[in-house]
Parts: C-alpha cells; sequence; structure tokens
C-alpha cells in the first residue's frame, strides 16, 4: 500500500549517502507509522506525528526509541511528502542522562573465561580494551591492526571519522588466536561464512549480555556490550592505569 513512499524514502536517503542501516530504520519506523494512521500518506499532519509519539510513549516506549520515530518521520515529511516540519507540535523528548553501568574486573575475566567461541572472545575483548562499538568490531580488517605501534585503525565509525585507539597486549594474543584458527584472513577478521553477521550483532547488544553456549550465570547482573565501551572510558577516571587493561 505504502511502498511508492517507502522507495522515494530509500532514494531520498541514498541522494543524502546516508548508511544502508539508516535507511532500512527509517523504513521500518516510517512504515510502522504509516499503518498505525492507516490513511493517504498526503493527508497526513504534524499533529498526526504528535499523537503516534504520544501514543507509542503510553506503550511504554523510552525517549530514545521516541527521538528514532521522530528524526524518520521527520525525515520522511520533509524529503517524500515535502510537508513543513513543526518542532513546537512535535519536539524531541528530552533523554535522561544515568551513570553508565560498569562491570568490574572480575566480571569482565569471568566473562571472557566463560565465553568458549573463541570469535566473540575476540569481539569483547576488543570492545573492552579499546572501547570500540560492535559495528566497529566487525568491521574490524587486518590492516587496522597494528603491531609496532600496538594501535588499532578504526573505519566506517558510527559518525564517519576515522580514529585509532589502543590495542593492549592480551587483546592481540587473543586477536591472533581467532586469526590463526580462521585461516589467517587478509581482509574482514570477524567474518561469517553463512552471511549471518547482522544476526550475531543485534545479538550480541541486546541487554542478555551471558556467555555464548557456555555458563550463563557468569553474572548476577544483567548488561551489554555498552558495558565492556564503558569499562574503557571509566577505568582510567576511577584510577586504573590503561596500560593494564586486560
Amino acid at each position: 500500500m505504502y511502498e511508492k513512499y517507502l522507495e522515494q524514502l530509500e532514494e531520498a536517503g541514498k541522494i543524502r549517502n546516508l548508511k544502508e542501516r539508516s535507511i532500512a530504520c527509517y523504513k521500518n519506523y516510517v512504515s510502522y507509522f504509516l499503518n498505525y494512521e492507516n490513511k493517504n500518506p498526503e493527508e497526513l499532519t504534524c499533529q498526526d506525528v504528535r499523537v503516534f509519539l504520544l501514543a507509542k510513549k503510553n506503550a511504554g516506549l523510552k525517549a530514545t526509541t521516541l527521538n528514532l520515530y521522530n528524526s524518520a518521520i521527520r525525515f520522511f515529511y520533509r524529503n517524500v511528502l515535502h510537508i513543513l516540519w513543526d518542532d513546537i507540535t512535535v519536539p524531541r523528548m528530552i533523554l535522561e542522562h544515568k551513570f553508565p553501568t560498569v562491570l568490574t574486573t572480575s566480571e569482565i575475566d569471568r566473562l571472557l573465561d566463560a565465553i568458549d567461541d573463541i570469535k566473540y572472545r575476540a569481539m569483547f575483548a576488543t570492545m573492552y580494551s579499546s572501547g570500540m562499538r560492535v559495528s566497529e568490531v566487525i568491521h574490524l580488517h587486518y590492516d587496522d591492526i597494528s603491531r609496532t605501534n600496538m594501535q588499532i585503525h578504526i573505519r566506517d565509525t558510527k559518525n564517519r571519522m576515522d580514529r585509532y585507539t589502543i590495542l593492549s597486549q592480551r587483546n592481540l594474543e587473543i586477536l591472533t588466536q581467532y586469526w590463526f584458527k580462521k585461516g589467517r584472513p587478509r581482509g574482514c577478521i570477524i567474518m561469517s561464512k553463512n552471511k549471518r553477521l547482522k544476526v550475531h550483532r543485534y545479538w550480541l547488544s541486546g541487554r542478555q549480555l551471558c556467555s555464548i553456549r557456555s555458563n550463563r550465570k557468569w553474572c548476577k547482573r544483567r548488561g551489554s556490550s555498552l558495558e565492556c565501551q564503558n569499562c574503557f572510558f571509566v577505568y582510567p577516571i576511577i584510577d586504573c592505569n590503561l596500560k593494564n587493561l586486560l
């Protein structure tokens, strides 16, 4: 019913050079909105968006998710429907900024020891010791790892800006072990022959951060891959030495 509009949305995203994942997310959010309204898109108004977001908020969605809906629908209104967007009628929601959840060093050790899949152990170790995102780790290439300078060159970042981060000795050992086991690939290190990499990425980003095919009671608390990044940024603040990470 709305395929034509979703195709125009995809084209508008490509002309803006948005990433494929961003375009896919926009299409999903806009599709939910259009199906909820169930009327001709040409007749939509900003008041419709306001009612939709309030309904989603009452359903229990958090402000972060609602702002994603806001961004997608606003892009759709401005670039496809060519409707003026009213920030007063549909404002972005204020976000809460809480202290991050940080795993202790013993919990990190127990996590790494519990993971029996060398690929996931290498991924978590890299996120913990270098502060990389999941999306950055899965795009890690062989040439990005500098053993001479003990650095990792991070490409294809969320904000499209390359950067360098540290490479610890233990992380290098785990990555080297994984590299040899996978046949010493020269391209992308974290690869999947059955192309289920995206599934792994979403699963690793979930709140149920437990050991993979192993003891699921490695930690009494729940967490996510974001906690591994939090450790990298918080430990130096509490007088931990970066050189001792991993």
